[in-house]
């Protein structure tokens, strides 16, 4: 049987084979830093393939650089050997709903999740910190030591005792204020990307103090020509936040904040969306649709039925025609077939239509705009709040996002009954009820993942006099409460409504050091060492850090069956099936044979002995020989 990795992959390792398939002699080998053989990029040979004209080192070019940028961008390469532990009572119908909701820090979660959600995702929205000075910024270990790390970042002072907590506020008398911002956005931004679907997209909550920042990380990581659009979203404003001086304003108040838009690729297409005019009393106007100038490329198709070809150009016969074409149709068929209908019977797709006698003043023709309560949507929100204090979940989280809000981006995007909606930034889990709302709304089958820094609530504040120690906890009654009104409201259209949430929290690997490491221990300690699984960790942990490995949602559905007199998982619908017993018998690894599943995992104790491993490998090539058997 092979042995499991128990972390995520190094992704510089796949970037290396993809560079490889395109230029194989660009790739040569070493001996990494612990002596042992590794495939490496010749970087002069790989500039020779990609440019004519080489870089040279300290040679003036376009670029957007920061203190420690390097560092920040090999964090998001490295892998993590930490898992994700499920914690059933706090979940809601744990083993049917497919949505998550993660405790942790979001870096390593990505990473967790980059392993079997790898290009899956068709939505991500987050709204991160804006980085004001009141908000936490997350301190990420740049592969240094951690008395390195606190010695750089003040955390010690010259006698070595801590005077910082380690996810300190980051004020702007910090001499690193955007460095210390961007080194942490920086990483999840680029782990984040990984994770979409070749046609998803990102939206990004942020207001003035970081937005050219991000906009130009961005523009980085998912490149310039995916940038789809900047929304503006109106600022709920609780008092004047502008700064005084003593002869008057020295800023306006701040009305409205930014959300960012950029897909994977080209293949990202947004709906049409339209919205409710803030003045629906208009009387209509003229639109002048032919003049010297005019072509099909300078009109928006508001209207559906346009001429699509050729130039009008110093052609007014064109655009008559055009109207000839619609005042037949409304004198002859109007009554018995729509206009597409008309279009598709008789192949004429160029239609105007015009009140008689009315021209424009080049002699052009006018086309009448009826009266309308909708518009197509641009990127002005401002008819929508950024935060809304939510009248339907009473519960005390300081400005939480617009359910509204969310649910108008999730419209943007197509969606199939497998779609996935991540927010690594999860707060009070507004996300997680737009989804569930819209759900029942359009009968609609969309999938959430919610990640939360478990972060502390103030003792002094309503959250911790309420009962709630941090931040996750608020979330996920909102997600108790928000689901059972939701359904409540569908009746009979909500009796499918997925409402429940699985609850995992980040923790260190299941597996001992001696795992990862055997080398560095002697003998005596492996001999001491006889399992290689911590003590306090169960089997359901551990088959929560074999199913990324093995490209298996965290949703996917789970049950329990004794086979044999053992314990036996069975994962998406016998696509794995797994045992972490002690003293797994030959009659349970035959019954698990017999249903010959894809994947097959086991515990390296569970065997008493080397023979009874043979005897293993023996019953599964007689009965299942395709099985992938694996061992931790």
């Amino acid at each position: 049987m092979d042995k499991l990795r128990m972390k995520s992959l190094d992704a510089v390792d796949g970037n290396v084979a993809k560079i490889a398939v395109l230029f194989p002699q660009c790739v040569t080998e070493r001996l990494n830093k612990d002596g042992k053989p590794e495939l490496a990029i010749d970087f002069d040979k790989l500039r020779a393939e990609l440019s004519k004209d080489v870089l040279e080192e300290g040679e003036e070019r376009y670029q957007f650089t920061w203190p420690d940028k390097r560092v920040a961008s090999r964090l998001a390469n490295t892998p993590t050997d930490k898992t994700l532990r499920p914690d059933v009572d706090a979940s809601k119908d744990f083993w049917n709903t497919e949505n998550l909701y993660i405790e942790g820090d979001n870096l390593d979660v990505l990473k967790v999740l980059r392993e079997n959600y790898l290009g899956k995702i068709k939505m991500i929205y987050i709204d991160p910190p804006y980085n004001t000075g009141n908000d936490f910024v997350y301190n990420d270990d740049f592969a240094i030591s951690q008395n390195e790390f606190d010695e750089r970042s003040g955390f010690v002072d010259e006698n070595g005792n801590r005077v910082l907590d380690p996810m300190q506020r980051n004020t702007e008398s910090n001499g690193r204020f955007h460095t210390d911002w961007l080194n942490m956005i920086y990483p999840r931004l680029k782990v984040t990307r990984d994770l979409l679907t070749e046609d998803g997209v990102i939206f990004i909550s942020i207001d003035d103090g970081e937005f050219e920042n991000l906009k130009r990380l961005c523009d980085e990581i998912f490149g310039a020509s995916n940038f789809r659009n900047t929304i503006l979203v109106r600022r709920r404003i609780k008092s004047l936040n502008s700064q005084f001086a003593d002869n008057g304003l020295t800023s306006l108040n701040v009305g409205f904040e930014y959300i960012l838009v950029y897909s994977k690729s080209d293949k990202f297409l947004m709906k049409a969306l339209r919205q409710k005019k803030i003045d629906a009393s208009q009387k209509g106007r003229w639109d002048v649709f032919w003049s010297n100038a005019d072509r099909p490329t300078m009109r928006y198709d508001i209207l559906g039925f346009t001429p699509s070809t050729g130039q009008w150009r110093n052609g007014k016969e064109k655009a008559y025609q055009a109207v000839q074409n619609y005042v037949i149709y409304e004198a002859q068929y109007s009554n018995e077939m729509t206009l597409e209908e008309y279009s598709k019977k008789t192949g004429i797709t160029d239609f105007i239509r015009r009140i008689p006698n009315a021209t424009g003043k080049n002699g052009g023709v006018q086309h009448w705009v009826a009266p309308s309560d909708t518009a197509l949507r641009t990127s002005n929100w401002t008819d929508i709040e950024v935060s809304q204090i939510s009248k339907e979940i009473d519960l005390p989280f300081d400005n939480p996002k617009s359910r509204q809000l969310i649910a108008e981006l999730i419209k943007l995007s197509e969606f199939s009954e497998t779609d996935i909606i991540l927010d690594f930034f999860s707060g009070s889990a507004t996300t997680a009820h737009a989804v569930m709302k819209l759900n029942a709304e359009d009968g609609g089958h969309r999938k959430f993942i919610m990640v939360q820094l478990p972060e502390i609530t103030d003792e002094n504040s309503e959250a911790h006099k309420a009962g709630y120690e941090n931040i996750c906890q608020i979330g996920e009654e909102r997600i108790r409460r928000a689901g059972d009104k939701v359904k409540e409201e569908a009746g009979l259209n909500g009796q499918d409504l997925d409402i429940g949430f699985r609850v995992l929290k980040l923790d260190s690997s299941n597996m001992e050091d001696v795992f990862y490491t055997p080398e560095d221990f002697k003998e005596a300690d492996l001999f001491n060492s006889v399992d290689n699984v911590k003590h306090d960790r169960t089997p359901l942990d551990l088959l929560f850090q074999v199913m990324p490995e093995l490209g298996i949602k965290l949703s996917a559905k789970i049950r329990n069956e004794e086979l044999g007199g053992r314990n036996v998982f069975i994962v998406d619908d016998g696509f794995l099936i797994a045992t972490f017993d002690m003293d797994v018998n030959e009659s349970t690894v035959t019954e698990i044979a017999k249903m010959k599943p894809p994947y097959f995992v086991m515990r390296d104790a569970s065997a008493t002995n080397d023979n009874v491993l043979d005897n293993f490998e023996q019953i599964f090539k007689h009965y299942s020989p395709d099985t992938i058997r694996k061992m931790l």
